[in-house]
């Protein structure tokens, strides 16, 4: 099995690791990595970083699954908003780090790179994004169990997948 086969799938965890609840993402993908193991088709990664940058973090894999933190206040705290491309327009003003995602990819095709042909991302609603401190709220604790489960069946689904 090549390289490029082996790194089918990234699980990217976006935040922020001193802000309560902004650091859900980079928490699910620790807890991802702590279940999973040493899939070899898997690469989960903790990113603090936005924008553009983004972009050296998903050259080279087929599949995509990001998580970060939103607040929309439409939802429960650990309620997964599940969307697609498309639906990026509406998130820059709730969370900075999907602000630059779609263009990423849009630059990584125009540049001919290879940027994963499939992206599903995870907007987690929090209650206290803003807050300096280490340890997420009660309600996004206590959730956390249910959405590392919801991760875990995407990451599978897709590795199960053959791309189009």
């Amino acid at each position: 099995m090549s390289e490029l086969e082996k790194r089918r799938v990234l699980l990217l965890g976006l935040g922020n690791d001193i802000l309560t609840d902004d650091a859900v993402g980079l928490n699910i993908a620790r807890e991802v990595r702590r279940q999973l193991g040493d899939r070899p088709d898997l690469e989960v990664v903790e990113c603090e970083e936005m924008g553009l940058s983004l972009l050296d973090h998903i050259v080279g894999f087929r599949d995509l699954v990001l998580v970060d933190a939103v607040q929309t206040k439409k939802a429960p705290p650990g309620f997964l908003h599940e969307i697609g491309l498309g639906d990026l327009s509406i998130l820059p003003s709730m969370t900075p780090h999907f602000f630059g995602i779609g263009e990423a990819l849009d630059l990584g095709r125009r540049l001919e790179m290879r940027v994963p042909d499939r992206v599903r991302i995870f907007a987690v609603e929090v209650e206290d994004p803003f807050t300096l401190g280490t340890r997420m709220t009660p309600a996004l604790t206590e959730a956390m169990p249910a959405m590392v489960e919801r991760i875990i069946t995407c990451l599978d689904e897709l590795a199960s997948t053959p791309a189009a």
